[in-house]
């Protein structure tokens, strides 16, 4: 197994790619790019770092090896330690290079050091794109152009001024014989429309057969502040139907409102005044119920 060209597949696809008890590689996005030296240009792409504190085991490459090689997870990562102890055994005493990503070595303090493959863009977006020089662009120096003086002017003939001069008059008479003539209209118009408006105001509208006159009678409502409470119910349907069945009774029953206990009001009826409201309260209670009762309240 080669374990490189895994971490170069998914370095196409993910920003950060661990290896277990070595370290991470992680990738910055680098715009394009021009060197004013070498004139040279570079697409976007993709930085590879190292980073050796990376190193807990986040399963996406041996998730990727075992898909890959159609293995388990567990042999996936027996098979990373293996090439992991390979690479660190080579560390020791050269260079490791891994095709495609860069080449690690130790310094005097055995620590990694890391220097990235140049040549490989990992960035998906700049696929086909690569680095060009373009040709220096050398300036030529402007060339002072001559001026050139305007040549002097000729004289105009004596006779030709006063032909047009002659030929301004002209104009300006006919234009104000045309302005005289177009004001003398708008007068004349401006004094037709007067007579007529004069005519219309002294003018008298007589209509042979008016139509009749209609009177409409317009019923005052009286507030009803006493009324006849007939129950008090904890569900509006209930309600309701307590009104509906007084109403074939032949009363005039109405939901009257919820009152503070949160029950829904219901009256026999309502009045004006408190007498008519306790002579009526007298007849149901001997007749119909014993539990009704007067409650004063004034409803819009």
């Amino acid at each position: 197994m080669t374990l490189a060209n895994y971490i170069t597949d998914l370095l196409y696809r993910y920003d950060c790619v661990i290896v277990p008890n070595f370290g991470g590689f992680v990738t910055n996005k680098l715009g394009a790019r021009v060197n004013q030296i070498t004139h040279s240009f570079s697409p976007p792409a993709k930085q590879i770092t190292f980073n050796a504190h990376l190193k807990h085991n986040d399963g996406l490459l041996a998730n990727y090896i075992a898909k890959s090689e159609n293995i388990s997870f567990q042999e996936a990562n027996r098979k990373i330690a293996n090439e992991i102890f390979s690479w660190d055994k080579k560390l020791k005493t050269e260079t490791l290079v891994l095709n495609h990503i860069g080449q690690f070595s130790l310094n005097k303090d055995q620590q990694i050091i890391f220097e990235p493959n140049a040549s490989i863009n990992y960035l998906t977006d700049s696929f086909g794109l690569s680095s060009f020089q373009a040709p220096t662009i050398k300036r030529n120096q402007q060339k002072s152009i001559p001026i050139q003086t305007a040549p002097k002017e000729r004289s105009i003939p004596t006779f030709i001024k006063y032909a047009a001069a002659a030929a301004i008059l002209l104009i300006i008479g006919t234009f104000g014989f045309k302005t005289h003539k177009e004001n003398q209209e708008k007068a004349f118009f401006e004094n037709q429309e007067k007579v007529l408006e004069k005519k219309i105001q002294s003018a008298t509208f007589i209509i042979s057969n008016p139509l009749p006159t209609i009177e409409l009678t317009v019923s005052k409502t009286t507030p009803k502040p006493f009324h006849i409470i007939a129950g008090a119910f904890q569900f509006p349907e209930n309600a309701d139907r307590k009104r509906t069945a007084l109403i074939v009774e032949g009363f005039k029953a109405k939901i009257l409102g919820v009152n503070k206990w949160g029950l829904t009001q219901v009256t026999f009826d309502s009045f004006e005044n408190r007498t008519d409201a306790l002579k009526k309260l007298k007849e149901i209670r001997k007749n119909i119920s014993k539990d009704a009762w007067i409650l004063t309240k004034r409803v819009n």
